[in-house]
């Protein structure tokens, strides 16, 4: 099951330094060299912690806490992930289009929106609630909604065991990495059209080899102003620091 991370973190150079760490209180923030990554904190730090954390050790080590069942600390190494494979230069590298002014908003790299003629008459299931969801899907699609704390209307969690083998489309949370549930829930999404969602979410091409086939994400193009946002020096939202941006397959 730790297949899907393990590519990952191996993806990470060894001589990738962490340059910069800021935990703030709803997301942390990892910077090496030019790459800038970030996570939402998850709660959930009943475990101990697996490592000691400091300035200048590798990324590649740091971003081995995503295998930590603290969330909290899983939190982390997904934003030391996020480092490398978010950064402007590997996403260039990886055949992301990025625009030259530090913030840009796309609404076709919103698939909520980009899939909305593409999704009519199927079945789609979304595991995460999302902002505007029923609005923008609900009317063209058969729609299902699996959340960790249902609101109403929404499936339980373990709803998803039944629906998303019987899916045609299948849009899962960022946040089912640093949960350690993407792995089961690509295998039940095996025969569904899958895109992970959400600003922290890797712009790995690892991924596609484990059933993803699309990723939606965010790239980091003014740093400092994405640590006075995470650290609470500034009050806006951390996408006006950046580009939304998808990656799909070559």
């Amino acid at each position: 099951m730790w297949e899907l991370y393990d590519a990952l973190i191996e993806g990470i150079p060894e001589e990738s330094l962490v340059d910069e760490f800021i935990c703030g209180t709803y997301a942390v923030l990892i910077r090496s060299g030019n790459g800038c990554g970030f996570s939402q904190i998850l709660p959930g730090d009943s475990l101990p912690e697996m490592m000691k954390k400091s300035l200048n050790m590798p990324l590649k080590r740091l971003a081995e806490c995503i295998k930590s069942w603290n969330f909290v600390e899983a939190s982390v190494g997904m934003a030391a992930i996020n480092a490398w494979y978010n950064s402007p230069a590997t996403a260039a590298s990886n055949g992301i289009a990025l625009s030259n002014s530090l913030y840009s908003e796309d609404r076709l790299s919103d698939p909520f929106i980009a899939y909305q003629n593409v999704i009519k008459n199927k079945k789609v299931a979304v595991y995460g609630h999302f902002p505007y969801i029923e609005q923008l899907f609900q009317p063209v699609c058969d729609l299902a909604i699996i959340e960790r704390d249902p609101m109403e209307g929404d499936y339980p969690e373990s709803a998803a065991e039944y629906i998303l083998p019987e899916s045609d489309f299948v849009i899962l949370s960022c946040t089912s990495l640093v949960c350690k549930t993407l792995p089961r829930m690509l295998q039940l999404a095996q025969n569904a059209y899958v895109i992970i969602v959400g600003p922290f979410t890797p712009l790995a091409p690892e991924l596609f080899s484990f059933g993803v086939n699309d990723l939606s994400s965010f790239v980091v193009k003014d740093n400092a102003g994405a640590a006075r946002i995470i650290s609470g020096l500034e009050r806006r939202k951390i996408y006006k620091t950046g580009q939304k941006v998808t990656m799909k397959p070559k």
